[in-house]
């Protein structure tokens, strides 16, 4: 997944799209959300699990465009 692909991801997204920001194939990804042990918090809606963007880019470094601006959503410094 390409950084622009990530910046573009909405606020809550399929573990699939988790796994494969992640490098984690589709089996060990749901294994890994099944038993607690997934590298970022998983939120469960029904039988689907979703990822927040947040957590993700959190997790793999990345900074959205206002952290690099020094300014939060808000517009504020």
């Amino acid at each position: 997944m390409t950084h622009d692909e990530l910046m573009t991801l909405p606020v809550a997204v399929p573990l699939e799209t988790a796994n494969r920001a992640l490098h984690l194939g589709r089996t060990t990804g749901y294994h890994l959300a099944r038993t607690n042990r997934y590298p970022v918090r998983v939120l469960r809606h029904g039988r689907a699990y979703k990822v927040s963007r947040y957590d993700l880019h959190r997790h793999l470094g990345v900074a959205g465009e206002h952290a690099e601006s020094g300014t939060d959503e808000t517009g504020r410094q």
